[in-house]
């Protein structure tokens, strides 16, 4: 008993001796917001977006206009004419629907591989910013509570940001 006494007074004693540790916390969700290489990426890809709406509803509108055409001409069609051309009409839009999702989850795909790539930089640079500035630990604090509560002098994010937009 008086062992395990000394060894909890031992390990407290140690504890007390250490020197204390540098700590901050960046939060994730201000630093990406005011991170102008994210602005920059989102700029360019609502870019890509809006022409790709414009595309999809340009095609849309010249295979409407042809599908009323077709309907205005089917009246006066032989039935097996008409259910031939209805046929390749079908087919029609189904192909341009299918050109249509390839490219819009090209987008998303290029979104998510561009952010994803974006997300490893900041670590990195977070990680090598708290080398150089001596931290013995930078959390990050999220909408998901990873940092619940810091005081406001440990809130290191403006220079996070103001260190990453000087870095281009």
């Amino acid at each position: 008993m008086n062992k395990v006494i000394l060894g909890v007074a031992f390990v407290l004693s140690l504890a007390a001796c250490q020197q204390s540790q540098k700590i901050a916390y960046v939060d994730n969700s201000k630093l990406l917001d005011e991170y102008q290489e994210k602005k920059d990426l989102e700029a360019m890809l609502k870019g890509k977006i809006n022409k790709y709406q414009l595309k999809r509803d340009s095609i849309s509108q010249a295979f409407q206009v042809k599908a009323q055409a077709f309907e205005a001409q089917a009246k006066s069609l032989a039935s097996a004419v008409a259910q031939q051309k209805y046929s390749e009409l079908a087919q029609e839009s189904q192909l341009l629907q299918q050109q249509l999702m390839v490219e819009e989850q090209a987008i998303q795909e290029e979104s998510r591989t561009k952010m994803d790539t974006l997300l490893k930089k900041v670590k990195s640079f977070i990680k090598n910013y708290g080398k150089q500035h001596d931290y013995d630990f930078i959390l990050g604090a999220n909408d998901g509570g990873s940092v619940h509560y810091g005081k406001a002098d440990k809130d290191i994010t403006a220079d996070i940001v103001k260190a990453l937009n000087e870095k281009k």
